[in-house]
């Protein structure tokens, strides 16, 4: 029966944690069913303080194969880079 309902990606945020972190999937037929199975098994030893699920089918991701083309004109705003600045000696650790 679950072969049928969406698969929805969980992500969890750990206590005392700022991010949440992708820890695997579920499969529900519903938001609500989808935290209930995320809690169940990604959580059982308390190790969460918040949960996200979103439907696999909702998630858009970048080709690795084109990353050259996504994130190559970053390097064109030389201002961006701490080294573009004179930093006074004052200014410790960057």
């Amino acid at each position: 029966m679950s072969g049928d309902w969406p698969l929805w990606e969980v992500f969890v945020r750990a206590r005392g944690g700022l991010e949440h972190r992708h820890v695997g999937s579920v499969h529900a037929p519903d938001s609500e069913l989808a935290i209930r199975h995320a809690r169940d098994t990604y959580t059982r030893r308390t190790e969460g303080v918040s949960l996200w699920v979103i439907r696999s089918s909702e998630i858009t991701a970048s080709d690795p194969d084109q990353s050259a083309a996504l994130f190559e004109p970053a390097q064109d705003k030389v201002y961006r880079h701490p080294t573009f600045y004179d930093l006074p000696d004052a200014v410790k650790h960057m």
